[in-house]
């Protein structure tokens, strides 16, 4: 077989491999083993370059932002600083149309800012804000599908691992992603709004209408507000504000944000051992589930080098006439029907060695791509059949909710809508990514 023939060989299989329930970063080492050992006719070989992924993957200073920015947000988490930030928004949109959709947008959107993991968001806010909203007389599918929506823009809203993981592998800086993302990110906190007010006043079967019966909190003062949501904004103002102030690189960032979490939760007196042990081992399992992706990505990537596909892919694209701009559609259509079937960092994983050196022969803007890839790869934890943050909401909601999985996707089914107008927006416009870079 030729070098090109086991390259392509290699996705089949991979994606067989992976319908049939083998991990995806497994998937990537055994296929890469594999694809080198084919390759050069040679077992030492494949097993020394096994090695070296093993050994260089992960070895960057960089890879260091990852557990602290995941302890960070986890310690966030504990501390209630989600349901803090959700009170104070439902407060101020309680008399707005769809007040308590836009509320859990908003709350969402401050909550990104210090998370980066939509999983986690998807989790607080399913937990905080579905209660109240169904309480208020919103349908259970409106509800989720509000949190499954909102909760994407922990990886649009900087600071996103995401991000991160996309300017490891594409060798950009980490620190002009997070600010290409600033724009995107509210720019899709303000369609949403817009879609829960138009939904609101179109939609009301979907949506339910908002109950004035419920016995109501009492109103908060602007001091009660400012002490819910103090915390929050020094939190954003040291982490965001240490980057782009460039006192901090974003590790030094990450690590200044987990100690300022630590100090929150211990103030706030919301973390015990016990929670703090769980949040560690958490960090950990997270942490660990990424670096080996990582591994394995680095691995395939090398094995495709040597396969000679990049460059010939790059000659049948140069031959077929689509340019960087059919280039760009036809990833982001891969990327979305990937989406369906695979995580996040697994799609970026899988697509970005294959498609990078062709785009970068095309000159395309990295920093603009990634805004891209981040949106797209995003619509995906909204899909069916696999649809993580749908999963992580149903399964937050416990075995006792009476909100069916369909219905979780048919109420996040809006929201893609409204992140494929954002994608088609900043694809159109690339100012939306760029202006502040």
């Amino acid at each position: 077989m030729s070098g090109i023939e086991i390259a392509l060989a290699s996705i089949g299989a991979m994606l067989v491999l992976i319908y049939a329930g083998m991990h995806v970063a497994i998937a990537l080492m055994l296929l890469s083993f594999v694809g080198v050992w084919m390759l050069r006719d040679n077992f030492q070989i494949a097993s020394n370059v096994m090695v070296l992924a093993f050994k260089d993957s992960i070895s960057d200073y960089l890879f260091g932002v990852v557990p602290l920015f995941v302890f960070m947000g986890l310690l966030v988490a504990v501390a209630g600083i989600g349901r803090d930030t959700f009170e104070v928004a439902a407060q101020i949109f309680r008399k707005v149309l769809g007040g308590l959709g836009i509320a859990t947008v908003a709350a969402n959107a401050v909550f990104a800012a210090i998370t980066g993991i939509s999983i986690a968001s998807a989790a607080v806010f399913t937990k905080v804000a579905v209660p109240e909203m169904m309480r208020h007389g919103y349908t259970g599918r409106f509800s989720v599908g509000v949190v499954a929506g909102s909760s994407v823009l922990g990886m649009l809203i900087p600071p996103s691992l995401l991000f991160i993981l996309y300017g490891v592998l594409t060798e950009q800086s980490v620190g002009s992603l997070f600010i290409a993302g600033v724009i995107p990110g509210v720019l899709l906190s303000v369609v949403y709004c817009v879609g829960i007010l138009l939904l609101a006043r179109f939609a009301q079967g979907f949506v339910g209408s908002a109950s004035h019966a419920v016995e109501e909190p009492p109103d908060m003062s602007a001091g009660e507000m400012l002490a819910k949501i103090f915390p929050i904004v020094l939190l954003i103002a040291l982490v965001l504000g240490g980057i782009y102030g460039g006192v901090f690189t974003p590790t030094e960032a990450g690590a200044a944000g987990a100690l300022g979490a630590l100090v929150i939760s211990l103030a706030k007196r919301r973390l015990s051992w016990a929670s703090f042990w769980q949040v560690l081992v958490q960090t950990g399992h997270t942490t660990a589930s990424i670096c080996f992706l990582i591994i394995g990505a680095s691995l395939y990537s090398r094995m495709l080098s040597m396969s000679g596909m990049p460059g010939a892919l790059g000659g049948w694209v140069a031959d077929s006439g689509l340019g960087p701009t059919g280039i760009i559609l036809l990833l982001m259509l891969v990327i979305m029907l990937l989406g369906t079937i695979l995580d996040s960092a697994s799609i970026m994983l899988l697509t970005l060695p294959i498609a990078l050196p062709i785009l970068m022969a095309a000159q395309v803007d990295l920093i603009w791509l990634g805004v891209l890839v981040v949106i797209a790869v995003e619509i995906g934890l909204l899909t069916p059949p696999f649809g993580i943050a749908v999963y992580v909401i149903k399964a937050t909601l416990g075995p006792d909710s009476n909100v069916t999985l369909g219905e979780i996707f048919t109420g996040a089914a809006p929201f893609a809508l409204m992140m494929l107008l954002v994608l088609i927006l900043v694809f159109l416009f690339p100012w939306l990514a760029t202006a502040l870079v």
